[in-house]
């Protein structure tokens, strides 16, 4: 199946055209850039507008063979030269702000990846977007200040069909990405890779399977224990299929790592974690909050959260987080043994971006030790 391209890599890359444009005063048909991934993106460029002071193009969102609401939509970035006084750089860089503009969505609530007023632009896209804007400004020998605006006019009727209302992410869409790149989604096609790559790892004589969600704690993990979860087999959101398939393959343990946000699902038994299939995870820190005994009060500001991270400070604020964790992964763990029936031996550790490790099963530590020796 054929990848796409994140809304993240369409505003860098249109960024990156208008600042070249303004900065130049040539006209730029197509642009590359290089994402996270190290896969180049070359795109072409549409509805150019230029004038002395701002230079706006767009790039047309291509998500590849995933089925993403944001496919064929244009993603515009405006440039301009920049008023604002800005604290420069200690090597003498330009100052750059980035912001959202039409069809962007707006942050209203906390624990998301953007504080609470900032633009839907998550950090990894900002990153990009600045990188290849400063790139543009030492080709051209420019040390003044630029203003950069992303903004998406079809993002406000898409919005939606998104969970961003829920989130509390209002007036648009989000710019994501964390590798720049949309892998295809196709559930048959993605559980075919799950295998092929447990497959691989039994062969070359893995007993334990690494399994991760996602990349979404990579610098935990490296930092916290020294293993790259990039040699982790990528379940997405098959987290029950997975474990069939270790157990089919003769894998003896299974060692899960994730973000809260998608685990605490399973201490609800949801093993596929897409939230089509099910978004519990309110309620079910609700009900561990119940069972570890937290102050009553806290139980209607937990349900009203938006996300995971959010409801962790509340519980942190009351004195109860790593109760209510406990709580959490005592169920992770009967499910996980429910699923693997006593064939493997199925151990997890769960992490927030804030407050890092959360809760771990019994015996996580000593497969995470034999999955970092053979590493």
């Amino acid at each position: 199946m054929r990848y796409g391209f994140t809304t993240g890599s369409c505003a860098a890359a249109a960024a990156k055209a208008a600042a070249y444009m303004l900065l130049t005063g040539h006209e730029k048909n197509e642009i590359t850039i290089e994402t996270p991934k190290g896969i180049l993106y070359h795109t072409q460029l549409v509805d150019i507008r230029r004038n002395g002071q701002a230079c706006t193009c767009a790039v047309v969102k291509d998500s590849g063979d995933d089925p993403d609401v944001t496919n064929g939509i244009r993603i515009y970035a405006r440039v301009s030269f920049s008023g604002e006084v800005m604290q420069p750089l200690g090597d003498g860089q330009p100052g750059i702000t980035i912001d959202g503009g039409e069809g962007i969505g707006r942050v209203t609530l906390a624990g998301l990846d953007q504080p609470v007023g900032n633009a839907a632009i998550n950090r990894v896209p900002r990153e990009m977007i600045e990188k290849e804007v400063r790139q543009v400004c030492e080709l051209c020998d420019y040390h003044g200040n630029l203003s950069v605006i992303i903004y998406a006019p079809e993002g406000v009727r898409l919005a939606e069909k998104t969970f961003n209302p829920r989130l509390g992410i209002e007036g648009g869409i989000s710019i994501l990405g964390t590798s720049g790149i949309v892998e295809p989604m196709s559930s048959h096609a993605l559980l075919e890779t799950v295998r092929v790559e447990l497959r691989q790892q039994r062969v070359l004589g893995a007993c334990v399977a690494a399994v991760a969600p996602g990349n979404y704690g990579l610098e935990f993990m490296k930092r916290t224990y020294g293993y790259d979860l990039e040699k982790s087999i990528k379940c997405s959101n098959y987290i029950g299929e997975t474990i069939d398939m270790a157990v089919e393959l003769g894998f003896s343990g299974l060692l899960l790592t994730g973000h809260i946000g998608k685990l605490v699902k399973l201490s609800g038994g949801i093993m596929n974690t897409h939230s089509r299939e099910g978004d519990c995870r309110m309620e079910l820190l609700t009900a561990a909050a119940i069972r570890a005994g937290a102050l009553a009060e806290s139980f209607p500001r937990l349900l009203s959260c938006a996300t995971t991270e959010e409801a962790l400070k509340i519980l942190d604020e009351t004195g109860f987080r790593q109760q209510v964790m406990d709580e959490v992964m005592e169920r992770i763990a009967f499910y996980l043994d429910k699923r693997a029936a006593g064939r493997l031996k199925a151990e997890c550790i769960m992490y927030s971006m804030e407050y890092g490790e959360l809760a771990a099963t019994a015996g996580a530590k000593e497969l995470m030790e034999r999955l970092c020796r053979r590493q």
